[in-house]
């Protein structure tokens, strides 16, 4: 058997049980997700999940951490201060990773509080915590935090649960939606102004 086989397998197969795993979080939540359901779902037995993860909390943190870590390179450019109009390119690196990580960013954001003992959750949170500094300021109104959790969640329920509401035919595609997350979440983070009494 040649050498680069096996390791060629391990690494689909690991990268198989964490889409799996992120699909059934997203979908079912973490708590009611067993390994034997992402097994089941990936089509490994529950020993190759144990074999490649340890344990589902192993599991989840590989499975969001490039999410979280797309999250913190977004600030590290913004902070940066680069480029010609920094909050609109966090903007749009924000949209362009709520894509390409739609199901981790659900279960960070919408399950977060739920699981705020695990070590990657902490460091979700953290960064969504930055995150809303950078994009609303340090003084934000109540009206900002609710714009913040509106633009942020909203996107994540709509991009993973809400797709549910819409028949499988008329389901936008990504491009379809990333054009219009561009588009609306400038307009919903736009600070509140408040006329000078």
């Amino acid at each position: 058997m040649p050498t680069d086989v096996t390791p060629a397998s391990r690494v689909r197969a690991a990268d198989e049980l964490k889409h799996a795993a992120l699909e059934q979080f997203a979908a079912s939540g973490f708590a009611a997700t067993s390994l034997q359901q992402i097994a089941d779902a990936a089509g490994y037995a529950k020993s190759s999940v144990l074999y490649h993860y340890g344990s589902k909390e192993a599991l989840l943190e590989a499975a969001i951490e490039p999410a979280v870590e797309a999250v913190e390179a977004a600030l590290e450019r913004f902070l940066a201060g680069s480029g010609t109009d920094p909050r609109a390119e966090l903007v749009r690196d924000i949209v362009d990773l709520l894509i390409a990580h739609r199901q981790a960013v659900h279960v960070f954001l919408i399950q977060g509080p739920s699981l705020s003992e695990l070590p990657i959750i902490a460091r979700a949170d953290l960064a969504i915590r930055r995150l809303d500094a950078a994009l609303c300021g340090q003084g934000e109104s109540v009206e900002d935090q609710v714009r913040f959790g509106i633009a942020l969640g909203g996107a994540a329920f709509l991009l993973t649960a809400g797709r549910g509401f819409t028949d499988e035919a008329a389901l936008p595609g990504d491009d379809d939606l990333r054009a219009a997350l561009h588009r609306i979440i400038p307009d919903i983070l736009a600070p509140v102004r408040h006329a000078e009494s």
